[in-house]
């Protein structure tokens, strides 16, 4: 297929779908399904009149995850769409009963809300527009033109110019420069070279790779397969945790899809490129997300991480090199190869380029997916995208980066959102989870549940982070429970630094954070629930004397 062939079929598919005068979107991602959008949708298609005047279509995510389940509505001639929110599938007759006369006031959610109109959209351009079941619906939005015109028309090198040139970190939390990556995974002569989708998110609180996965499945393919392209790789692999089944789902339909299109498997579009996928499912271990971890598990053998070097872009995969990232990392791709590297690198900051999308959770008003360009401040993410924190309470803290980010207090909210300003202050970006807490969130206690949480996950493999967390964790619940002392608060800060600095991956190494940031800014909550015991007393008593003489 060259370029010009796709573009006819896309001009075709598109001409299809504008001979009806009314698109009816119903978002099938799980948040929605959850909240009974599969009744919606066969309501829906049983209310639609006869003819094709009106096309009922399922969708991704469309963003808005606490107002579920969402129907969107729109016709041919309006600049606005109309939105329906908490949709149920009695209303599905008053729905379609209303098409181009009117709004079912009861049910619109307005648009025109920050939420809406405050993103920039690039990894979720197509979420909640396009059917993530079909292929044609994605080639219809300029799906797989950057990987067709790429393979037709340009070398393996001009693609990772582009890349480089975009300045594009890697969205999954350490934010090392994607297109050094790549040129290093490109310049290894080796006759076998591996392409691995990073999907483990096991954050808490975090949704994003999920949702995207679940609402775009081939933008992840096309990125792939690009990527594959620029580094001369022939075989990949979506490492993705069993507990997203729509997820799988959806990237395996897609993968039959876009092989039987010719987009996928031996001589793509004619050329000497050939490249497959395979989807390897993950049993839920949050080390997992760690790559020599990942590629471990992805080789059949039990999940625990190695020292680097070697790292995996010299000696990855049975032994191969191999370039791994995650999921948001690979959506960018296309965009970029389509757009130009400089168009990319415009959006941002110096440092941080692009966009980055966000699970926003907790005590918020408006939870679910946001897209957004890098730097911009906390304040305007929290209070006006995610509506604020509800039921009259004040903001406390956000937690960014999941259980290897920090808390930030009231008075980091107008820090910029970027790699550089939340590692200044003691967070991370991390795969973008960002949870907000309220007046009635204990501190303590939210480091006490990440301790557990990253103690529980630990493979067992170095001792700083299998009995360090342990400890840490025994400790925070001691405080937690009014029966810790001066000494057990120090001694938890001294822990905090040997976990950090000794443990062998990225899991131990971060674990502390949460807790090293809620001693920074909430220190007053950790020494009001100390107690003072009589040995403690008598142990200052004597120093103070001992002073004195």
């Amino acid at each position: 297929m060259h370029i010009d062939e796709l573009n006819e079929l896309a001009e075709q598919i598109r001409t299809q779908h504008q001979s009806c005068q009314h698109c009816v979107r119903v978002c099938m991602a799980a948040s929605c399904q959850s909240s009974g959008a599969d009744d919606v949708l066969k309501r829906l298609e049983d209310a639609a009149p006869e003819g094709d005047q009106v096309q009922v279509k399922s969708v991704g995510c469309m963003g808005l995850c606490s107002a579920g389940p969402l129907v969107e509505v729109r016709s041919r001639g309006d600049d606005q769409p109309i939105m329906y929110q908490h949709v149920e599938s009695q209303d599905a007759e008053e729905i379609m009963g209303s098409l181009g006369d009117s709004v079912v006031q009861r049910l619109e959610c307005p648009t025109s809300i920050p939420f809406f109109q405050r993103q920039q959209k690039i990894v979720l351009e197509n979420s909640g527009i396009i059917d993530p079941e079909d292929i044609e619906d994605y080639i219809a939005a300029d799906g797989y033109s950057a990987l067709v015109e790429a393979l037709t028309e340009s070398s393996p090198a001009e693609v990772l110019n582009e890349v480089n040139l975009s300045g594009l970190r890697g969205r999954g939390g350490g934010g090392y420069p994607t297109g050094l990556k790549w040129s290093t995974v490109a310049k290894m002569p080796a006759t076998q070279k591996y392409v691995i989708c990073n999907a483990d998110e096991g954050d808490p609180g975090a949704f994003m790779d999920r949702a995207v996965l679940e609402s775009d499945p081939h933008r992840i393919l096309e990125g792939m397969a690009l990527a594959a392209y620029a580094v001369g790789a022939n075989r990949g692999y979506i490492y993705v945790r069993a507990e997203y089944p729509l997820a799988i789902d959806r990237l395996k339909k897609s993968i039959r899809q876009a092989t039987r299109k010719g987009l996928l498997g031996a001589n793509v579009c004619d050329t000497p490129f050939s490249f497959d996928i395979e989807v390897r499912l993950g049993a839920g271990a949050f080390v997992c997300g760690e790559e020599t971890a990942l590629m471990q598990s992805v080789e059949g053998e039990r999940g625990q991480p190695r020292p680097r070097p070697p790292y995996p872009a010299e000696l990855g995969l049975w032994g191969f090199p191999t370039l791994i990232n995650n999921v948001e990392t690979y959506a960018n791709i296309a965009p970029i190869v389509r757009n130009g590297g400089e168009w990319f690198a415009s959006i941002g900051t110096e440092r941080s380029k692009g966009t980055k999308v966000f699970a926003l959770a907790g005590r918020i008003h408006n939870t679910g997916l946001i897209e957004v360009p890098m730097g911009v401040p906390l304040r305007e993410i929290v209070e006006e995208i995610g509506g604020g924190v509800p039921d009259g309470r004040r903001f406390k803290a956000v937690q960014t980066g999941g259980p290897s980010g920090g808390c930030l207090p009231a008075e980091q909210m107008d820090l910029p959102v970027d790699y550089d300003s939340l590692r200044e202050v003691g967070s991370i970006m991390g795969s973008g989870g960002m949870i907000v807490m309220d007046e009635t969130s204990s501190m303590v206690d939210v480091a006490r549940y990440f301790m557990e949480f990253c103690m529980t996950e630990s493979c067992g493999k170095c001792v700083p982070c299998r009995v360090g967390t342990y400890q840490m964790h025994e400790l925070l619940t001691k405080i937690a429970a009014g029966k810790g002392t001066s000494a057990d608060l120090a001694l938890l800060e001294e822990l905090c630094e040997v976990v950090q600095m000794t443990s062998l991956c990225g899991l131990g190494q971060t674990a502390p954070n949460p807790v090293v940031s809620t001693l920074q800014y909430f220190r007053h909550e950790y020494e009001e629930k100390l107690i003072r015991d009589e040995f403690v007393d008598m142990e200052q008593q004597t120093e103070e004397m001992e002073a004195v003489s």
